[in-house]
């Protein structure tokens, strides 16, 4: 690996893999070489657009020697195993989200990358947004005043987009909470400092036919004495876009008449023959090797739905767009400038991790601990009690442009 080019290796050219496709063939730091898939269509279509080669297995990806860092965008069950074989060929790790469905594997796959002395770093998640990374520099700075509370809200449709069964099944990792919780979480506890210090919450399972939550209200108190109301629902009824000045999660514009054509859509593709069959078929439309890659360019930042972090002084409020700030006296825009690059955050990450530059924010103590506090919402919930947490870690430091803001 040279200074300036990383050498991609990808596991996985499912849906994560087409939402970061843009950054990956945008960034002049990245080179695609090499995929693994089990589709022999997506595999070639990778090799016609990219000009890498293929493999059937991670296995051998990761021993492929061409490759200095591998991508992992397989089923949230394999991460673990994936990240382990990766490490023992000595390979940098940027793995999706959630790191894992159980601490276990959490602690497997830190302890691999540190026996490997490889960077293992868990995203996208929506904390590295730079909207969010901006709010959370004006709190580390104090701006103004303490954090005292985060109100976090997203009302979607996750629930009727395609899914295979897994995704459907919460002791595989399935459900709103591990899939999208770990959004919401990791949002907060890098606007809280990290340490969250214990979680109350109830979750929603209320469609029989999709069989794990769908929506939860959660409470997350902070050893600093801030604390967090996390709210979501994927229930394809209201649409919180509607606050962001209908930018869609991704930065581009939505139309508002779309959002309820997908329980339509799901109940066509699936009203006849095995629902489980067809669903999995569906859901493979969008992704690599048949979907087709969103190339218009963004309006604005990812977001992901209502975020308010309440300081003594000031309500901070990322948007698409910026952080809005709403002081004691006047309510203002810090505007923060659109990338070249979408997502370009995961790779300043990865880039300054490999070189040394600055530590990874998003590794695997990090994403260890949004994971716990995941697993504490569906326990709090089962058991009907507050969850203690002991998995915590604080917040690197992090660097971003310079505000233009001053109070």
């Amino acid at each position: 690996m040279s200074a300036t080019t990383i050498n991609l290796g990808v596991a996985g050219l499912g849906r994560a893999f087409m939402l970061m496709l843009p950054t990956f063939i945008a960034d002049p730091r990245i080179r695609l070489v090499v995929c693994a898939d089990p589709r022999a269509d997506a595999r070639a279509r990778f090799e016609a657009e990219c000009g890498g080669r293929s493999h059937e297995s991670v296995d051998a990806l990761c021993a492929d020697p061409a490759v200095d860092v591998v991508y992992l965008s397989t089923p949230h069950q394999f991460h673990a195993a994936h990240v382990v074989a990766a490490a023992r060929h000595g390979k940098h790790v940027v793995v999706e989200k959630p790191m894992a469905i159980t601490l276990e594997e959490c602690a497997a796959m830190i302890d691999a990358a540190s026996r490997a002395g490889i960077q293992l770093i868990v995203g996208h998640s929506h904390s590295f947004d730079a909207p969010v990374l901006r709010a959370r520099e004006h709190i580390a700075a104090a701006t103004y005043g303490q954090l005292r509370m985060i109100t976090a809200i997203h009302y979607t449709d996750f629930l009727y987009r395609p899914r295979r069964p897994e995704e459907l099944d919460t002791a595989q990792g399935g459900g709103v909470v591990f899939s999208q919780g770990v959004h919401q979480v990791d949002i907060a506890r890098l606007l809280g400092g990290g340490r969250a210090r214990s979680v109350r919450a109830h979750t929603g399972a209320w469609d029989r036919t999709r069989g794990t939550e769908g929506a939860y209200s959660a409470l997350l108190a902070f050893e600093s004495g801030a604390f967090a109301t996390l709210v979501y629902s994927g229930y394809a009824h209201y649409d919180s876009d509607e606050l962001s000045g209908w930018i869609s999660e991704m930065g581009h514009p939505k139309d508002p008449a779309k959002y309820w054509t997908t329980r339509a859509s799901l109940q066509r593709a699936t009203q006849r023959g095995s629902q489980a069959q067809d669903e999995t078929a569906l859901k493979y439309t969008r992704a690599y090797g048949t979907g087709s890659i969103d190339a218009r360019p963004a309006a604005g930042h990812n977001h992901f739905g209502m975020i308010v972090a309440s300081c003594d002084r000031a309500d901070l409020r990322p948007l698409p767009n910026g952080v809005m700030i709403y002081a004691d006296d006047a309510a203002q825009l810090d505007p923060v400038a659109l990338p070249s690059v979408p997502r370009v955050e995961v790779i300043d990450e990865l880039a300054d991790a490999i070189s040394g530059k600055r530590p990874a924010v998003h590794n695997g103590e990090w994403a260890m601990a949004t994971l716990e506090v995941c697993l504490a919402i569906l326990e709090s919930s089962r058991a009907g009690r507050e969850v203690m947490l002991r998995h915590q870690v604080s917040v690197p430091s992090i660097a971003v442009e310079t505000s233009a803001v001053t109070p």
